[in-house]
């Protein structure tokens, strides 16, 4: 079988369950993620060895340190994961839900109500996670998942995909409203964004690279971000102890993940007090300070940050909208008139006063697990939990109402 034949066999077997899902109602579907819980803990040897043939591989390949991180799936992730699963259960079902009811003049009664997407195709790289994640949430909201993880995840991914299918099965909801795509050939991920009339939506979960080549490729819509730029800019009479213990959250906590900072961004008139406590806490904790060479637009993904000294809240605001990726970003100050304006002026998804960029997530805000951070206004925007999956349609009652 070609590529394209096995990429079209699976679309068109989750284009049908798709169909399947919509007869579910939430307690079913409730039911299924409950079984698909306890099928991966009891496969968690078997998941554990995959992902650990995985790691060495790709460690003998000379993975980075950053997606080495990335693709191991340690005991408390694995906790985090089959946990999230059970979190998604307790969330509202948005599927069916009406946004809201008009009657017009004519008489008739129109009501907006959320409903699936369809068929969702998502293309990931190292985080085995990533696919239980998605692969709840989109059944959470009636969706059928197409999943394409990178090869350096195959084992990992093929063991979970064998666990969340069998508790599909013992829930009796169709099998194939989960499917892994297991050619490891780039031309899947083609085939997948071209699938026009099986698949309605592509999520790319990876690098820059592989989004662009999606993007480039697609003729169906996907939902992305390229990266995370992301800022810490430290205010003018800012609280610097403050400001340390979020810079030191935003960036060491875990640097090889989206919403951690890129930048630190300083007012000047707090540069003389706050650069030496800067250059203390990096040699504390192994930090590179970037600043004659700093890339502005560089997602560093590790131990390293660009360094700016700004005059004020205007010069921050410009200098984040210009380089950064309109992911997330946060002020340090205690003037409320200038938090409003950083709020207001940023043009990024989610904007912080006085806290950390590291809550940009789903289950941070609430959305339990979530599907990916799209940078993009249209459609979604930011964490994408269960509301973003879904549309929306019109539903319009009449009582042989004609238009005069």
């Amino acid at each position: 079988m070609t590529v394209s034949e096995e990429v079209n066999k699976l679309g068109i077997q989750a284009r049908a369950a798709a169909q399947a899902l919509r007869a579910y109602d939430t307690e079913q579907k409730n039911k299924a993620l409950e079984l698909i819980a306890q099928a991966l803990e009891a496969a968690k040897d078997d998941i554990v060895a995959a992902n650990a043939k995985d790691v060495e591989l790709a460690a003998a390949e000379g993975m980075k340190p950053a997606m080495l991180d990335r693709l191991t799936l340690t005991e408390k992730r694995f906790a985090a994961m089959v946990q999230g699963v059970r979190d998604i259960i307790s969330l509202a079902d948005p599927v069916g839900e009406t946004i809201w009811t008009r009657t017009r003049p004519s008489g008739i009664e129109i009501k907006k109500v959320r409903e699936p997407f369809g068929v969702i195709a998502v293309v990931f790289e190292s985080r085995p996670n990533v696919f239980v994640d998605t692969a709840a949430l989109c059944l959470k909201t009636s969706n059928a998942i197409i999943l394409r993880g990178g090869h350096e995840a195959l084992r990992s991914n093929q063991a979970l995909n064998r666990a969340v299918r069998r508790g599909l099965a013992l829930a009796g909801l169709p099998a194939d409203a989960v499917q892994l795509v297991e050619t490891t050939d780039h031309a899947a991920v083609t085939e997948l964004v071209r699938s026009v009339g099986l698949v309605d939506v592509a999520i790319p979960r990876g690098g820059e690279r592989l989004i662009r080549a999606m993007c480039e490729a697609a003729l169906i819509p996907v939902l992305k971000h390229y990266k995370g730029v992301c800022h810490i800019y430290v205010d003018e009479g800012a609280d610097l102890d403050m400001a340390l213990n979020i810079l030191d959250n935003a960036k060491t906590q875990r640097p090889s993940v989206c919403n951690a900072a890129e930048c630190l961004l300083v007012n000047a008139k707090e540069a003389a007090a706050f650069l030496p406590m800067v250059e203390k806490w990096a040699a504390e904790k192994g930090v590179t300070l970037h600043e004659a060479d700093a890339d502005w637009s560089r997602e560093w993904l590790s131990l390293d940050i660009n360094l700016g000294i700004v005059a004020d809240v205007n010069e921050a605001v410009h200098h984040i909208n210009h380089y950064g990726s309109h992911h997330s970003e946060a002020i340090i100050t205690k003037d409320a008139a200038r938090a409003a304006i950083f709020q207001r002026d940023v043009d990024s998804a989610a904007v912080y006063w006085n806290a950390s960029t590291r809550f940009t997530d789903g289950g941070e805000f609430g959305m339990g697990a979530e599907i990916g951070i799209s940078t993009d206004k249209l459609h979604a925007r930011g964490p994408m939990g269960l509301e973003e999956l879904t549309t929306y349609k019109y539903t319009i009652k009449g009582d042989g109402t004609i238009r005069a």
